[in-house]
This record gives C-alpha cells, sequence and structure tokens, in this order.
C-alpha cells in the first residue's frame, strides 16, 4: 500500500467519498489543492477544519416490506426502517447501495442518511391483506435499526408495535445497546416466541472499535446488552462479526467466553465481506490505520476468497475457504466447546398472527 497517507477524520470510518463508477454515474471529486488551501485558512485564523455533519432526509415510500429467494440466508422477507447508518462501520457489506442513489458509499453513506417515517403505518396495511402470509421479518439486515437516529425517531419501536399487536415474529440484529430503549416491547415479545436479537461485538478493544465503526456502541456496552436481553428472557445472539484476520480475529475466543459467561444463548462468526465499493474503503482504512500490516490483512483476505478481495456467490460468500478459513472455524468450534456452548436455532411462533386493524377499526377478538 504505497499511497499518501492521510490523517484519520475523525469520527468517521470511511476515509474518503469513493464514489462509484458502476453504474455510469459522473464522477464528483474535491480539488485537492482548494481543500487543502481551504484548511489551512482555517488553521491560520485559529479554526478547526470544518466538522462533517450529519444529514437526514425524511422519505416516504410505497411499501417497506423487501422480499428476497436468496438461498443462503434464513430470512426471506425483511424492513430497514434507515438507508444509510451513522455507525460508520468501514467494512459495512450495505455501503454499496448509495451508490444506486448516485451517493457515496463513503463519507455519504455515513452522513447522508435517509429515514421512513411511515414505516410502521405501511407494514401494517401490508399484514392486514387478506393474501398475507406471516413468516419472520428480519431488521437489521443492511443498515443498523437502532443507529443514533432511532432515538429521535423511533421507528424501529413503532415497527415493532404493529409486529406485537399483529403477533408477527421478528428478528432483530444491531450492534447498539440502545436496542434497550425497547426492552418492554420485546420482553413481551419474548414471552410469546416472537423475537430473537443478535448483538454483533466485533473486538474487545475500545480504541480498535473507535476506529473500525466510530460512531457504534463500544463492545463493553453491547455485552452488558446481551446480558440484560438474557435476563428479560428475550432469546439473545452474539454474533462475532465480521472476523477481520489480523485485526479482530485475536478477540474471538474471548468474546465467545464472556458471550457465554453472561447467559447468551447461542455464538456465531461471520467472516470479513468486501463487496463493490467497500474493498477500496477498506484498503484506505488500512493505509490510514494499520499500513505497517494492510497487506497481511489482504493477503488473508484474498486467500479465504478463492485469490480475489471479495467472494459474491451464493453459500461461499459466508463460507470462506482455504487454510485460513479452516483455522477460525477450528479456533471458533474449539472456543464454543470450552465454553459449553452448542447451536441454538430460535423457532419464532408464527401461529399466533392475527391481521392488525387498519383505518381506525376496532380489532374483533
Amino acid at each position: 500500500m504505497d499511497r499518501r497517507l492521510e490523517p484519520a477524520i475523525p469520527g468517521r470510518g470511511a476515509q474518503g467519498a469513493e464514489v462509484p463508477t458502476r453504474f455510469g454515474l459522473p464522477t464528483r471529486e474535491t480539488d485537492g489543492d482548494w481543500r487543502d488551501y481551504m484548511e489551512a485558512l482555517a488553521l491560520s485564523e485559529g479554526e478547526p477544519p470544518a466538522k462533517l455533519r450529519t444529514k437526514v432526509t425524511e422519505e416516504h415510500p410505497r411499501t417497506i416490506l423487501s422480499f428476497n429467494q436468496s438461498p443462503d440466508i434464513f430470512f426471506d422477507r425483511s424492513i430497514n426502517a434507515y438507508r444509510g447508518c451513522e455507525h460508520g462501520c468501514v467494512y459495512c457489506f450495505a455501503r454499496p447501495t448509495h451508490a444506486y442513489h448516485d451517493l457515496s458509499p463513503g463519507l455519504d453513506f455515513e452522513t447522508q442518511l435517509f429515514a421512513k417515517p411511515n414505516a410502521a403505518e405501511l407494514l401494517r396495511a401490508t399484514l392486514a391483506k387478506p393474501k398475507y402470509r406471516p413468516r419472520p421479518i428480519a431488521m437489521g439486515t443492511n443498515t443498523d435499526p437502532y443507529q443514533p437516529i432511532e432515538r429521535q425517531y423511533r421507528i424501529t419501536r413503532d415497527v415493532l408495535e404493529v409486529c406485537l399487536d399483529a403477533r408477527h415474529p421478528v428478528t432483530i440484529t444491531t450492534k447498539s445497546d440502545r436496542v434497550l430503549d425497547d426492552l418492554d416491547l420485546l420482553a413481551e415479545m419474548a414471552e410469546r416466541r416472537l423475537v430473537a436479537v443478535a448483538i454483533s461485538v466485533t473486538s474487545l478493544d475500545p480504541k480498535l472499535s473507535g476506529k473500525l465503526e466510530p460512531r457504534a456502541a463500544a463492545p463493553a456496552k453491547r455485552l452488558v446488552a446481551l446480558q440484560k436481553l438474557v435476563e428479560a428472557g428475550v432469546p439473545s445472539h452474539c454474533s462475532v462479526a465480521p472476523v477481520i484476520p489480523a485485526v479482530t480475529d485475536e478477540f474471538m475466543e474471548e468474546i465467545v467466553q464472556r458471550a457465554a459467561a453472561i447467559g447468551v444463548h447461542s455464538v456465531g462468526w461471520i467472516p470479513l465481506r468486501l463487496p463493490h465499493e467497500v474493498a477500496p474503503l477498506f484498503r484506505e482504512w488500512l493505509a490510514v490505520h494499520y499500513p505497517d500490516r494492510g497487506d497481511k490483512v489482504m493477503s488473508i483476505v484474498q486467500s479465504i476468497r478463492g485469490g480475489k478481495d471479495n467472494d459474491p456467490d451464493f453459500f461461499t460468500r459466508l463460507r470462506p475457504t482455504g487454510v485460513w478459513a479452516d483455522l477460525f472455524r477450528s479456533r471458533f468450534r474449539l472456543a464454543c466447546k470450552r465454553a459449553g456452548l452448542g447451536k441454538t436455532k430460535f423457532e419464532l411462533d408464527c401461529t399466533q398472527f392475527r391481521p392488525p386493524a387498519v383505518g381506525g377499526q376496532l380489532r374483533l377478538l
């Protein structure tokens, strides 16, 4: 990695815009000389460079439930209340989705956010359709349902209230302890076998987490959130994800041990994925934060991805191959054995489903 290194951007995961070219979009560039001049001028006048601010745009889609037929994932429908994610995880595989809107998968993804305030209303209408058949709805499959702006918008909570009313099962994936804001709903849903929650813990080093996922909850807070979910009777899963070779894999065994100690029901691991623009963004992040090991990290990544930065194929995208992949798999299996954790499959109940009332009508009991 011989590119010129620049200081890290405080509070952000991506270190550049990374404008996509996959869709023939016009390239947008910041003139380097002009940028350097303005920053130098600000510093000469005793002012720090302008901070990147988060902007939220409200949008009102016609539908909120997305369906998929992917053969290697456990859900066939999902809800994403937000587009973009302020957590700023540099490795986030959802970053390329911003490219569809002529926005950068880099800094735009974590600063130019979209919220869908009518999500619960749309979901209620969908569930009330006569031909609708329930299966668990996955939340947090693209962007985090409990990212910072959820505290203001409460869209995730509104959606959960609709699901509880309709007795519709839900799975949640997050890396935020903000999930505890809805513990009352989650506990009630858990009593009816309507919910399971997964929290991803990438490392146990808060400084590393601050670089890798700058606006997500600190690792210790995520473990506390898992413990409180367990104590409340909510089926909980700890996801060691993503496992980044030579950066986060050293924490794998201890994360499993701590998860077992607080009573988490199951654990799993997911290898690093670098689709489309995520690969150059991650390379840039390595060059800024870990220039001494960037080449080693990418060499291992390519070794588990068939010699490429990323393998997009079904099944193999989640099941890497090669010596390093076998090593991680063996380490994780041994860690689970030592911690006394086996495979736990959460069986959610779809039989309780009842179409929600719409249009101000009262429910007929």
